[in-house]
C-alpha cells in the first residue's frame, strides 16, 4: 500500500507514572468552588489539591504557602482565576531546570461511564470513548460521560506547554510538559505563562457531541475561519508524487466540470511532487528546496494562471523544515540535521521567504506539512506522554518550551501567508487554532486501500468533528478516486464528507471517474460548496467507525465494511 510515509505500527510510549494524594477536605474543596458551580460537580476551577514538579532531578510535590501558590527550592506555581472564567497556571523557576508540572484534583468520580481526549496532532483512527484508563494520556482536553451528562475539562489554545490530561476514579490529573524538546527548561529571570484551565458543566438535554462542540468554541475564543466552505481536489492519492503540470491541468478541468457554478470556486491542490528534482537521482542534493519547480512543473506562476483560467483556485504543499543540502550546521536540528531549527532567526527567515514566494506565485491556498514529526521525531500515535526523545534542545538552547516553539513558527508561516488560507498537515493542534484556517485532523486516507480510508477518516471526521468551526475548518482528508477504490464503498466516504459541513477534498484520477462517479461527484461538490450544518455521529460512544449520521437535518446510515467482512491481515 502506497502511502506519504511508512505507516509505522509500534504502540505509543508509556505515560509518565501519576502521582496520588490523599483527598483534599469537603470544606476547601466547597470554598475554592465558584459559587455558580453546583456543589455536586466536580470541578477544576479552583486550586489542586496537589502540584508536583519535576525537575532535572526527579518529581518534588511543592508546598502550598498560600491560596494558589506552591513552592519548592526556587521554584513557585501560581493558579490564580481570571476575569473570562479560566484558573491560569504560571511558573517562575529562576535556577532550577523543570520538566513537568503535575496538578491534581482530588474526588470521587465513580459515576463516569466513559472518556473522550483529543490528539496531539492528528488522529491516526485510535479516537474513541473508553472507560475509565488512568493512565490513558488525553491530550489538551477530555469530556467525561456519566450516561446523561457530559462533562469537560481542558486548556484553552495557544498553551505555553503540551499539557494532557489522566482520569481515575479518585480524581484528575492535569500535565504541563514545558521542556525544550527533551530538556529540562531554564526560565531564568522570566515568567512562564503555562496555560489557562477550563471546564463546562454539561446539560441533561444536551448530547456528548453538542457539549464537546460547545466546549471547544470555549477552549478557542478567536478561531480563525474561511469565510466559505472550502471543497476541491487534491492529486496526492492517485499520483503519490508522480505529478506533472499536464495532470493538475487535467485533474482541474475535471474538477471543474463537477462543480457547481457560482461565486464559491473548487480548489486545485498540487501535492508533493512540485518541487526541484522530486522523484530523481537529484533529489537529495535539491532537497528543502522551495524556489521552483521541477522539469515536470517548468512554470509555476503560469500553472496558477492556468488553474484560474480553467475555473478553479490554485492551491499547494509545502514541507518548510526539510533542510536544503547548503544549510550550515547552525541551522540544523540537534535531534536530525536533515531538519532545520525554527529556534534560529535565519531558518525563520528562510520559512517565511518560501512561503511568501508561494504567495507571489498566486496560490490561493498553502498546505504546510511535517512539521510536528521533524520537530519530535515521532508520529502524533507515538508520542504518548513522552512526546519526545530525551537529551536534546534547540539551537538556541533550553530557554523556551516546546509549545512557544511551536506557536513562534506558526506565527511565522500565519504572517508570511498573509491573507492566503493556510492548511496546517501534521501541525499540533491545539497550537494551530486560531491561527490557520484549516487542519488535517486525520492521519492519510487513501488512494489504494479502502480499509486505511475507512480507518483513518471516517474515524477522524467522527470524534473530531466537533473542533469544525470553533478551532478551525476541519479537513478530514480526501476522497481518493481511484480504480483500486471499491465506488459502492468510497461514495459513502465522499457522501458523508460533503454532508458533514467540514472540508471536502477528492484526488481524482481521470480514468476512474466514469458515469456513476461523475453523478456521486457532481451531487458532493453541489453540497459542499454551499454552507452545511455540523454533521455529527449518533453512534460514537459505539463504534470507533459510527455508521449512524445525524447530516443536514435527517439520519443517514452507512455501511463501511460491506458483506466480506474485515480482513484479518
Amino acid at each position: 500500500m502506497t502511502t506519504r510515509r511508512a505507516f509505522l505500527e509500534q504502540s505509543a510510549l508509556a505515560a509518565v507514572g501519576l502521582s496520588m494524594a490523599p483527598a483534599a477536605s469537603a470544606a476547601r474543596a466547597a470554598a475554592a468552588r465558584p459559587s455558580s458551580i453546583p456543589d455536586t460537580v466536580f470541578t477544576i476551577l479552583r486550586p489542586p489539591d496537589r502540584l508536583t514538579v519535576q525537575t532535572g532531578d526527579g518529581y518534588a510535590p511543592l508546598a502550598a504557602t498560600r491560596e494558589g501558590r506552591w513552592e519548592h527550592a526556587d521554584s513557585a506555581v501560581s493558579t490564580e482565576m481570571t476575569e473570562s472564567g479560566a484558573l491560569a497556571v504560571t511558573l517562575r523557576s529562576p535556577a532550577t531546570p523543570v520538566q513537568r508540572l503535575h496538578l491534581r484534583w482530588n474526588g470521587d468520580l465513580r459515576g463516569l461511564r466513559l472518556l473522550l481526549g483529543d490528539a496531539w496532532e492528528r488522529g491516526y483512527g485510535d479516537l474513541e470513548w473508553r472507560g475509565v484508563v488512568p493512565d490513558r494520556v488525553m491530550p489538551w482536553y477530555v469530556a467525561a460521560w456519566d450516561g446523561r451528562i457530559t462533562d469537560a475539562y481542558g486548556v484553552r489554545t495557544g498553551a505555553h506547554a503540551l499539557c494532557f490530561w489522566q482520569v481515575d476514579r479518585q480524581g484528575i490529573s492535569l500535565w504541563a510538559d514545558v521542556r525544550s524538546g527533551g530538556m529540562p527548561l531554564r526560565l531564568r529571570d522570566r515568567t512562564l505563562a503555562v496555560c489557562e484551565i477550563i471546564s463546562r458543566h454539561g446539560h441533561d438535554a444536551e448530547s456528548p457531541f453538542a457539549a464537546l462542540h460547545a466546549f471547544c468554541r470555549m477552549m478557542c475564543p478567536t478561531p480563525r475561519l474561511p469565510e466559505r466552505p472550502i471543497y476541491g481536489a487534491n492529486d496526492w492519492y492517485w499520483n503519490y508524487g508522480n505529478s506533472s503540470a499536464d495532470k493538475i491541468r487535467a485533474e482541474t478541468k475535471l474538477l471543474v466540470e463537477l462543480s457547481p457554478t457560482g461565486g464559491n470556486r473548487p480548489f486545485s491542490v498540487i501535492d508533493d511532487g512540485w518541487q526541484p528534482a522530486r522523484g530523481t537521482d537529484a533529489a537529495k542534493t535539491e532537497v528543502g528546496r522551495w524556489d521552483r519547480g521541477n522539469e515536470r512543473f517548468p512554470d509555476l506562476p503560469g500553472l496558477v494562471a492556468d488553474i484560474r483560467r480553467i475555473g478553479a483556485r490554485p492551491g499547494i504543499w509545502i514541507r518548510p523544515l526539510s533542510a536544503p543540502v547548503a544549510a550550515p550546521d547552525s541551522w540544523r536540528l540537534a535531534r536530525e540535521h536533515s531538519v532545520l531549527d525554527p529556534t534560529v532567526p535565519e531558518v525563520r527567515q528562510k520559512v517565511a521567504a518560501d512561503i511568501r514566494r508561494l504567495t507571489t506565485w498566486g496560490f490561493e491556498l498553502i498546505k504546510h506539512d511535517y512539521t510536528t514529526f521533524d520537530l519530535f521525531g515521532h508520529w502524533g500515535f507515538q508520542m504518548g506522554a513522552a512526546v519526545t526523545d530525551t537529551g536534546w534542545t534547540f539551537a538556541e538552547g533550553p530557554i523556551r518550551t516546546s509549545a512557544e516553539v511551536v506557536d513562534e513558527l506558526y506565527r511565522t508561516i500565519r504572517a508570511a501567508a498573509g491573507d492566503t488560507l493556510v492548511d496546517g498537515c501534521n501541525t499540533v493542534s491545539h497550537l494551530s487554532a486560531g491561527q490557520f484556517e484549516l487542519c488535517r485532523i486525520g492521519d492519510d486516507t487513501s488512494g489504494t486501500a479502502w480499509s486505511r480510508t475507512r480507518r483513518m477518516g471516517v474515524n477522524t471526521l467522527a470524534f473530531r468533528g466537533p473542533q469544525h468551526g470553533a478551532f478551525y475548518a476541519a479537513d478530514p482528508d480526501c476522497v481518493g478516486v481511484t480504480s483500486q477504490m471499491p465506488w459502492a464503498l468510497n461514495r459513502q466516504w465522499l457522501d458523508l464528507l460533503a454532508r458533514s459541513g467540514t472540508v471536502l477534498f477528492a484526488s481524482l484520477a481521470p480514468d476512474a471517474v466514469g458515469s456513476d462517479e461523475r453523478r456521486d461527484l457532481r451531487a458532493a461538490f453541489a453540497t459542499a460548496a454551499a454552507p452545511q450544518p455540523l454533521g455529527r455521529a449518533e453512534d460514537w460512544l459505539e463504534s470507533t467507525w459510527p455508521t449512524r449520521w445525524s447530516l443536514m437535518g435527517a439520519a443517514r446510515a452507512y455501511d463501511w465494511i460491506g458483506p466480506e467482512g474485515i480482513a484479518a491481515v
